[in-house]
């Protein structure tokens, strides 16, 4: 048996696992605290601010590409480490420098535009290049046997440090200074970057100086997924169900914190918990919701996922109203769990779709279902607030638009998914090929 499906052990997991809590790390900063100082201290405008934190995810559909070139092009017999070292530095570098760029942005725009572009840019092309040569990595060390075990570790951890990140981050920036903030930053890239060296050294097996990587297969395109999801109505139609659901549960990441700020009056530290709270809840019925899936239908889990985020949008809602902040935390809960059994069941559910030997297109079209929603949501979410408070005068109600929006595309997600026959697989076969590692981890992206 090939060496390169056979070299992870518990170890090695654990490697990967810091690498993903590192990459993870820096998305913490910028998607979480930043974009709360650019639009609530800053006075920068939540559309532009939305489509600087989204660069990932406008950048995701080069991770085909990207992957692609590590495929063919080693280093010293490294398929996979230098592209992802490559990664790490740039992620680091991009949250090193964001708030500097950022603070430039807001004293002048023509000035700082072009600087907030290349340190956001920077952050996301690394998380991009890092993200998919780690999870190439993990899925050509893994058999299919042991391969939940690998996402079960890099999951875990990624959500545990995420957490940690953000309650560190509420710790440094109590009292909210710029100086703090940038320390703050530094902090974390430097840490991020360690633990992303630790989990790197001497992880991959080095394969010789080939320049084609063994057991290599063509790789399809994106238009080869979309061909197979307009042929395929069952796939079609919940590619359309995932859409509207992940830009309805992802449009509020760059929001919620400036509208606690808003709302509510928190300062710093304690808007950045918030991210805290939701990855706990998140990470609590993520792994319910693997123990679940076996004892309950995957649709029903799906939908008491979907229906619980609705309760959380409308908790959230009329916390705004009434500037009511123990109800606000009681939506945000439901917010993270209702997400976290989402994920998991509407994951398998996926799954349960593909066709043997056509694995990874399926899960490339979650990649697309994830990215193109995320970018839409967030970009939609801030232009919508900024036009809104323009219109009405008042911010709150800004907020509260773009969350009652969601709760409506949620709503109407939820109602499609019973007519969706999602009860059987796609083929009676369709177990036959497992998905790897990185079809698995796309939807956390």
């Amino acid at each position: 048996m090939n060496q390169t499906k056979t070299f992870l052990t518990w170890r090695t997991r654990l490697q990967l696992g810091f690498i993903h809590l590192a990459v993870a790390m820096t998305l913490v900063p910028i998607n979480s605290t930043l974009n709360r100082v650019m639009i609530k201290e800053w006075g920068i405008s939540a559309a532009l601010v939305a489509t600087l934190v989204s660069f990932p995810f406008l950048l995701s559909p080069m991770q085909m590409f990207l992957g692609a070139y590590a495929d063919q092009h080693p280093w010293r017999g490294w398929h996979r480490t230098p592209y992802i070292l490559l990664g790490m530095a740039l992620c680091v570098l991009g949250v090193v420098v964001a708030p500097h760029a950022a603070l430039l942005l807001a004293k002048d725009l023509k000035k700082g535009i072009i600087p907030a572009i290349l340190a956001f840019g920077a952050w996301g092309l690394g998380y991009n290049i890092a993200t998919v040569a780690y999870f190439a990595l993990a899925s050509e060390g893994s058999e299919p046997s042991t391969r939940g075990q690998t996402v079960a570790t890099m999951m875990t951890m990624m959500v545990l440090g995420i957490i940690a990140t953000a309650v560190a981050l509420s710790r440094m920036l109590e009292p909210y200074t710029y100086p703090a903030l940038t320390r703050a930053f530094l902090r974390v890239g430097v840490v991020a970057g360690a633990l992303g060296l630790l989990g790197l050294w001497k992880l991959e097996p080095r394969r010789g100086a080939s320049r084609t990587h063994p057991e290599q297969k063509p790789r399809a395109t994106w238009k080869d997924a979309w061909r197979l999801l307009v042929e395929n109505p069952r796939p079609r139609a919940f590619f359309i169900y995932l859409v509207l659901l992940l830009t309805a549960l992802l449009a509020q990441d760059v929001l919620l914190e400036p509208f606690a700020a808003e709302a509510f009056g928190m300062p710093v530290h304690m808007t950045t918990r918030i991210t805290a709270i939701w990855g706990g809840c998140f990470l609590f019925t993520l792994v319910a919701g693997g123990w679940l899936e076996r004892r309950f239908a995957k649709p029903a889990l799906a939908q008491t996922g979907n229906l619980t985020a609705l309760a959380g949008f409308v908790g959230i809602l009329v916390a705004g109203m009434l500037a009511h902040v123990p109800l606000f935390y009681a939506g945000l809960v439901l917010l993270g769990c209702g997400t976290g059994l989402s994920t998991v069941a509407n994951m398998s559910l996926m799954f349960d779709l593909t066709l043997p030997g056509q694995v990874g297109l399926y899960m490339g079209a979650w990649g697309m279902a994830s990215a193109f929603a995320r970018w839409f949501g967030s970009i939609s979410g801030g232009l919508i607030r900024d036009l809104a408070i323009a219109m009405a005068g008042d911010p709150i109600w800004g907020y509260l638009l773009v969350f009652g929006l969601e709760a409506g595309l949620l709503a109407l997600a939820a109602s499609l998914l019973p007519g969706l026959n999602l009860s059987q697989r796609s083929s009676p076969s369709a177990a036959a090929e497992p998905p790897g590692i990185w079809e698995r981890a796309t939807l956390s992206d």
